[in-house]
């Protein structure tokens, strides 16, 4: 894109000093959640758009017979329970956010019917210098979950990068070799050899993964995604609910209630900054290759790595998502993991993993981790 006047508001002293003042305090009034509760339509339609089809999740009779004795939800269902974990950040008006990363932490599954309530707070502000964008806040939340009775079901902490819009686009360096590449269409020798891990995923289920047959240095097997497509992306939102993804009347409301928020489109009808997924004109106007993938599907494309491996009886008790770069429509994504440690604490039997993923082009697109409760041959 040619040089052009700056178009969008910046990151200010000003501004982060307001958002600062928020810090600790309970947030109150955000946007309604996607999901209140775990139903089994929700569940599924969750599971099926990071392409997850372990029947635990999906299939009533299977997950019956099952120790949970109900369908269970996956662990990054809780992405769709509430708007801070995903990346509706406060503050900043007009500045692009993208999220980036998130630590998890899980202490009991969420069940058929469970219903979700949460509690966040503004956790921190970390300035840092970047490559794409020069000047980018990270934005950190820690949001609680709790299910109808007041159990604690997970806790996370999640962050976003904002960024300012023109900075990226005009003078960052991150994807100057990316967007001079010319497009290059796979062969259907090329996708046949990709679709093969698809055709050799290993959903473990029903048969036990016992702790004592697990060893060091493992590898898990690896995971594909992909290519990426913007029917991909949608099939994301609708299971997890999008941010800002409103029509008519709702729309309306939204972008009066936030003057910040609605850009306007080619033909100036201002619409929601979520298009950078669908939408190459403006994905390129906030300083990417082009349209992207959602950062809470690829945080769950990490759990959805693990949750195969360990089968039904296990139990994911930790995972954390640093992401890396975007990955833009057209990227295949392969995710390779290894465990790294094996342990036991507080009677528990516990393995660590670590994760990367890396693109066709062998670029680091996330990292990640986890811990993994396993069932003992012990007891």
């Amino acid at each position: 894109m040619n040089a052009q006047t700056d178009i969008f508001p910046k990151i200010t002293d000003d501004g982060l000093e307001q958002l600062r003042r928020r810090t600790g305090k309970l947030i109150t009034g955000s946007l309604e959640p996607w999901c209140h509760e775990a139903t089994r339509d929700n569940i599924r339609h969750y599971a099926h758009g990071i392409g997850d089809d372990n029947p635990l999740w999906c299939d009533p009779d299977y997950a019956a017979k099952s120790r949970f004795g109900t369908i269970v939800a996956p662990p990054s269902f809780l992405f769709a329970c509430d708007r801070i974990v995903s990346g509706y950040v406060g503050g900043l008006s007009g500045v692009h956010a993208m999220w980036a990363g998130a630590d998890w932490t899980w202490h009991e599954p969420v069940l058929r019917n469970d219903e979700i309530t949460t509690e966040a707070r503004l956790k921190d502000l970390i300035e840092h210098q970047t490559r794409f964008a020069g000047r980018a806040i990270q934005q950190i939340y820690h949001v609680d979950f709790f299910k109808q009775d007041g159990t604690k079901v997970a806790e996370a902490d999640s962050w976003c990068f904002r960024t300012d819009r023109d900075e990226a686009r005009e003078r960052g360096t991150k994807y100057k070799e990316v967007k001079a590449r010319a497009p290059e269409p796979y062969t259907d020798a090329q996708l046949e050899a990709f679709y093969d891990l698809y055709a050799k995923e290993e959903v473990r289920g029903s048969t036990p993964r016992y702790w004592e047959d697990v060893s060091e240095g493992d590898d898990l097997p690896k995971m594909a995604k992909g290519p990426m497509t913007v029917t991909g992306f949608i099939a994301y939102a609708q299971g997890w609910g999008g941010l800002y993804i409103r029509a008519n009347k709702l729309n309306w409301r939204q972008i009066t209630a936030h003057p910040g928020l609605g850009i306007k489109n080619r033909f100036g009808v201002p619409d929601c900054p979520e298009r950078v997924h669908w939408e190459d004109e403006f994905a390129h106007m906030v300083g990417t290759p082009g349209a992207y993938d959602y950062g809470p599907e690829r945080c769950s494309w990490l759990t959805h790595h693990m949750t195969n491996w360990m089968g039904d009886d296990g139990f994911l008790r930790k995972a954390s998502c640093k992401i890396r770069r975007h990955n833009p429509v057209g990227d295949m994504l392969v995710i390779s993991g290894k465990v790294t440690r094996k342990f036991v604490e507080y009677g528990r039997h516990l393995v660590e993993i670590e994760q990367a993923a890396h693109n066709q082009h062998d670029e680091l697109s996330v990292l990640g981790s986890g811990v993994v409760e396993l069932p003992s041959r012990a007891g």
